[in-house]
């Protein structure tokens, strides 16, 4: 386990070169960045599957579903639900300081709620504030009563601050109340890549795109981790189920040339490779 609490300035920059990939795929634009390391920080309650909309907008539907929900949020802005929408749909824009905003203000009014709780952590680790993000969700979780969502949020937070092997303990415990869920076993697949175990994140990736409820994102992880290891066709093979056969060789061909223009990624295959070894 890594002694320090951050990873390396130049691990940090390929990592999210490869998860602006993940963006692409993902047909959004140019604008929207997603600054978490790990597959997903799960939040609690219906507010998620808003958030999956979102995610699967492109960036003028994004800025139109932002401008009315906004109109909504100030006329009525402790209207939970609404607030836990236009944060999330700020945050998916790459509006990550107004998001987290929203979520402060919705934080103060609702201090003991844990959906409230939970997307706020979620929202300060989208800014960086990870020791505040690990305490929101901590807060937010019932130790006699675990949220799956919240175990693996806390997980998600966990990878980032250079603590792996507690994340994965966590992602672990999601899923023996949850078993086999996607988004748990596609954080815990990416707990491993940024760790340069290319062999285990794509086995738990697999495992992620073959559960039941499985979405795009899970999906593009899963092509992500098989182009780092330079095999690019399948890789386009596993993008074009999500995107057109146009956008699936754009994207590989950015994956190509990221990993040829970035020795670290080519250590990485090769650790990889002693390990299969």
């Amino acid at each position: 386990m890594r002694k320090t609490t951050t990873m390396g300035h130049g691990r940090v920059a390929l990592v999210m070169v490869a998860l602006a990939l993940t963006a692409a795929i993902a047909g959004c634009s140019a604008s929207r960045r997603d600054n978490m390391t790990t597959g997903s920080i799960s939040q609690a309650g219906p507010a998620s599957q808003t958030s999956n909309n979102f995610a699967h907008m492109s960036g003028p539907q994004l800025d139109a579903a932002a401008d009315s929900i906004g109109k909504a949020y100030v006329r009525d802005p402790k209207n939970k639900a609404t607030a836990l929408q236009y944060a999330n749909v700020l945050q998916v824009s790459g509006r990550i300081d107004q998001s987290l905003a929203v979520m402060r203000k919705l934080a103060i009014d609702y201090p003991n709620d844990r959906e409230v709780l939970a997307a706020y952590g979620k929202a300060l680790a989208a800014s960086g504030e990870l020791q505040p993000a690990l305490d929101a969700v901590r807060r937010a979780q019932t130790p006699e009563y675990p949220d799956w969502r919240l175990l693996s949020a806390e997980g998600a937070i966990l990878d980032q601050l250079g603590q792996p092997e507690q994340a994965r303990a966590l992602y672990r415990r999601a899923l023996d109340i949850q078993p086999n869920e996607p988004s748990v076993l596609s954080n815990l697949g990416i707990s491993y890549l940024l760790q340069r175990d290319l062999r285990s994140a794509e086995i738990y990736l697999k495992q992620a795109t073959e559960a039941p409820g499985a979405d795009s994102r899970v999906r593009q992880n899963y092509a992500l981790v098989v182009g780092l290891q330079g095999r690019f066709a399948e890789a386009e093979q596993i993008a074009a189920r999500e995107l057109s056969r146009e956008q699936a060789q754009a994207n590989v061909t950015y994956l190509r040339s990221m990993l040829a223009q970035n020795n670290s990624w080519s250590q990485i295959a090769q650790e990889d490779k002693k390990k299969r070894g």
